[in-house]
């Protein structure tokens, strides 16, 4: 199977973030958390991490998430072209099939790439440097908006989950 197709439950969690009124980065996660699984899998490799969510959110545009493309200066000229194209893509038929021979050709470039883009270290590593990139009235934000549409037990585990990294972080001081 080639690389471009996103599987049906891949597809159904996001429309159900969708409906949940989550943002399409959220629901665009969905896709990054598929590709992610893929390499893990064995089924294609990728070169950085940063790579392996750029498949995931290319997918989601194309599925028809309204994911827009990076601001002017956030990425480069030809990433924000190549966004740009693939929401389109998704826009127009959401539901099409990507060519057989592109398919296999970028699955067949995929698979001389290694695993460890995925692995823990590679993701943590990815994840510190892009929140590096954000200052933290961004953050904070970003957490303040995400609470809305959180349910009662996504929100307590939530909690939870801020409380054992404030009791992380206080013991690393």
């Amino acid at each position: 199977m080639g690389v471009t197709m996103p599987e049906k439950k891949t597809i159904e969690r996001a429309r159900r973030d969708k409906r949940e009124g989550k943002a399409p980065t959220t629901q665009a996660g969905e896709f990054v958390r598929e590709e992610i699984e893929h390499i893990r899998e064995g089924e294609h490799g990728a070169r950085s991490a940063a790579q392996a969510i750029a498949i995931g959110l290319s997918k989601a545009r194309r599925a028809g998430v309204k994911l827009p493309p990076p601001e002017k200066g956030e990425a480069s000229e030809k990433t924000r072209r190549g966004a740009q194209r693939a929401l389109e893509a998704g826009e127009k038929k959401p539901n099409a099939k990507p060519s057989p021979k592109r398919s296999r050709a970028t699955t067949t470039a995929l698979r001389r790439e290694g695993q460890s883009a995925v692995s823990e270290k590679a993701l943590s590593h990815q994840a510190k440097a892009a929140a590096g990139e954000r200052t933290v009235s961004e953050r904070s934000a970003a957490a303040r908006k995400a609470v809305r549409t959180k349910g009662p037990a996504e929100r307590s585990e939530a909690a939870q989950k801020a409380a054992r990294t404030r009791a992380r972080h206080k013991a690393g001081h």
